[in-house]
């Protein structure tokens, strides 16, 4: 009998934590993210999106901007996820590889900045209680977090550039000069 009333309890507080998560969630990130939409997009309306885009094309040019500098201001600025919203400054073909850049990225700005995505510090966190226990500052460790992060969105974006235009040339979406 007392297994089937744990049985039960369990079940119901299987949905009553779902609806903590959800009520977490409501009072929590969404109206944050709807506050954050806002002011961004206030921001583009102020300052004017041709004047955004015109930046945007600018500094996108170069590859390696593109794929290190646009998505590290991207999250620095608008935070994980909010930061996903630059892409749209992007020709189609570009979007899915800022998109793999930036989203590589919000972890190893953590040991920095960790108010790009405090909700994923504590991978940072689970590293650096290592080294702390061991008496070291976790000063380097934040730095080479940084570092290896902007090489390693660099690739991904350059790779997953190569692919998308790769894959929208085979199915027509690109004509093969273009690029």
């Amino acid at each position: 009998m007392d297994f089937i009333v744990g049985l039960a309890e369990g079940f119901i507080g299987m949905f009553q934590a779902g609806g903590e998560t959800f009520v977490g969630l409501v009072t929590g990130i969404i109206p944050l993210l709807i506050v954050l939409i806002t002011a961004v997009n206030s921001v583009i309306k102020f300052v004017g999106e041709e004047r955004i885009t015109i930046f945007a094309q600018k500094l996108t040019k170069n590859i390696i901007l593109r794929y290190t500098l646009f998505p590290v201001v991207a999250v620095f600025f608008l935070t994980n996820p909010m930061a996903y919203t630059f892409g749209k400054f992007l020709p189609e073909r570009q979007k899915p590889a800022f998109y793999d850049s930036a989203v590589s990225f919000v972890h190893p700005i953590t040991g920095l900045f960790p108010h790009a995505n405090p909700a994923e510090l504590f991978v940072y966190t689970g590293v650096a209680a290592g080294l702390t226990t061991l008496g070291m500052s976790l000063g380097p460790l934040a730095v080479m977090y940084f570092i290896t992060g902007i090489v390693v969105i660099l690739i991904r974006g350059i790779v997953t550039e190569l692919i998308t235009v790769n894959m929208m040339k085979k199915q027509g979406m690109l004509d093969s000069d273009s690029k």
